[in-house]
């Protein structure tokens, strides 16, 4: 009974041996299939990341397209554009032709006036306050004048808040418009002369710039 009993336990052992062995040479392979895993997902994410990186480069790179100034069908002068009332009396129609009915009358020369339509010797306009239609050309002037906004306006000696006040102008009041710079220009009225912001002023852009 002895020989065989040991024939039994040395059966045993060899079988456990190799389990072992099976069991040891398993292990590393399914250790290593999470760090596969791993190296695609970063790969993944690193293409991800360059796809946005590039994205945002892309993007960074547009710039908005330049707006394209509107030019009249008849005049080839830019739209909308300012212009003045050369007659101290107009009548407004609704229409480009004197078919059309008269919906306003302006009754004071040398307002400014802004020309936002053409149509054959036609023009329309609009006033400081939106209202308008259409005249005849002949009824306006390309000489530039401003309306002024504010209550009442100083002009001063230089383009500049600290600068002398030289004359001082009401609400209403009617200029000739001179020299613009970016925030300025010179206008005259009654006889006075001096620079006056242009946020105080209807008749000019806000980017407009007179030598």
């Amino acid at each position: 009974m002895r020989p065989l009993r040991k024939r039994v336990l040395a059966l045993s052992v060899s079988f456990f041996a190799i389990a072992g062995v099976l069991a040891a040479s398993e292990t590393p392979q399914s250790a290593e299939e999470p760090s596969e895993t791993r190296q695609q997902t970063a790969q993944s994410e690193t293409e991800a990341g360059a796809t946005t990186d590039t994205q945002v480069a892309v993007a960074a790179s547009e710039e908005p397209p330049a707006q394209v100034q509107q030019l009249g069908p008849e005049t080839n002068l830019p739209l909308p554009r300012f212009v003045s009332m050369k007659s101290d009396r107009a009548h407004v129609r609704r229409g480009p032709s004197t078919t059309h009915r008269v919906d306003w009358e302006f009754l004071r020369r040398d307002m400014p006036v802004e020309v936002v339509a053409e149509y054959g010797h036609w023009r329309q306009i609009r006033d400081h306050d939106g209202v308008g239609g259409w005249v005849h050309y002949v009824l306006i002037s390309g000489n530039r004048t401003v309306l002024v906004e504010d209550e009442m306006l100083d002009l001063h000696f230089q383009p500049s808040p600290e600068a002398r006040v030289v004359a001082r102008l009401e609400q209403g009041v009617i200029a000739d418009l001179g020299k613009c710079d970016r925030d300025w220009c010179r206008v005259t009225a009654g006889g006075h002369r001096g620079w006056a912001p242009k946020t105080s002023l209807w008749g000019v852009t806000a980017d407009e710039i007179r030598d």
